[in-house]
């Protein structure tokens, strides 16, 4: 319990210096600085590897499956590239919901600061839920890999998706009716007064209630998928939360580059895939540590490498054209 109190303050404590030192005034955020924020987060959740090591060597930690130091660490990489990779789809749509409300790049950050307080709970509460009904009820291993592999298919076969337009959504339709919505802004207000004196919801508020209600739907992919990776709490919490932190530095750094990464979704599938059967096969089949870790890597660098290289044709031909 001392160590799961210990990493959440640590946690907050680096969102309070986040926001109360290092993005403090609002700005827009450069493809430089997210460049370097967003290696500054992989090296650290790389780094909390050997932190993982250290604990289930010292035994400070719960350890309910019996893990060795090395697997456990191995596991934790593996799940929070599992999650890091998934995050990807969760980039678009959030590009979609600032473009859809007019959030002002300056302030696009702290609408990012405050999801994260709010997928953290969230995680955390399906994280639980999930855990515990692999634990009590064994069969929904199966059923959450058939869902997986259920998605991986669909995401093949359904071609270009429908686009998303936020304002059509559930979630908008019904905040409006709660609360008055306003497509004023004032500064980075979430709420401002109208000229009739009631309290309005601003579009910095309005993209953050969905924001959060698109990542609750994410999550009901990625968390089954990290599961088929390991059932300890810990190590499923703390991958879910490094991915989730670095969330907001990735976004910067990609959403002007989104395009260029259009092969990542044949990666997106074959990790879905992959987590889906492990979990269906799981009494037959004995994936090493290091086999899943290997596949989900390199899944992950094939996709970046076509897509890149692709762009890069398409670049050639448009200028050959001309």
């Amino acid at each position: 319990m001392i160590v799961w109190i210990l990493f959440l303050a640590a946690i907050m404590g680096i969102l309070a210096l986040d926001l109360g030192v290092f993005n403090k005034t609002p700005h827009i955020i450069s493809t430089k600085e997210a460049s370097k924020w967003t290696l500054i987060w992989v090296s650290v959740s790389f780094l909390f590897s050997g932190v993982i090591y250290w604990l289930y060597t010292t035994n400070y930690i719960e350890n309910p499956d019996g893990l060795k130091p090395t697997a456990a660490a191995i596991k934790f990489i593996t799940g929070y590239l599992i999650e890091l990779s998934l995050s990807i789809d969760n980039i678009f749509v959030i590009a979609i919901i600032f473009a859809s409300f007019k959030i002002p790049q300056k302030y696009q950050h702290r609408v990012l600061f405050w999801g994260i307080l709010g997928a953290i709970v969230f995680r955390g509460l399906m994280i639980f839920f999930g855990v515990m009904l692999i634990n009590k009820f064994t069969w929904t291993t199966y059923l959450f890999g058939g869902f997986l592999l259920f998605t991986a298919m669909k995401m093949l076969f359904s071609g270009k998706e429908e686009d998303f337009h936020p304002k059509d959504s559930f979630i908008y339709k019904v905040l409006g009716k709660v609360i008055p919505i306003t497509s004023h802004m004032e500064h980075e207000k979430f709420f401002i007064l109208t000229e009739k004196g009631k309290k309005a919801a601003t579009p910095l508020f309005v993209a953050l209630i969905v924001i959060e209600f698109m990542d609750v739907l994410f999550a009901i992919d990625s968390v089954p998928a990290i599961l088929a990776i390991t059932k300890d709490p810990f190590l499923v919490f703390s991958s879910n939360i490094f991915a989730i932190l670095g969330l907001r530095s990735m976004y910067f750094f990609l959403a002007n580059m989104l395009a260029k990464f259009s092969y990542l979704e044949y990666s997106l599938i074959a990790i879905l895939s992959f987590v889906g059967l492990k979990m269906l096969l799981h009494d037959y089949i004995e994936v090493p540590e290091w086999g899943s870790l290997a596949f989900i890597a390199l899944s992950l660098i094939v996709g970046i490498i076509v897509s890149l290289q692709s762009s890069k044709s398409n670049e050639g031909i448009s200028k050959t054209e001309e």
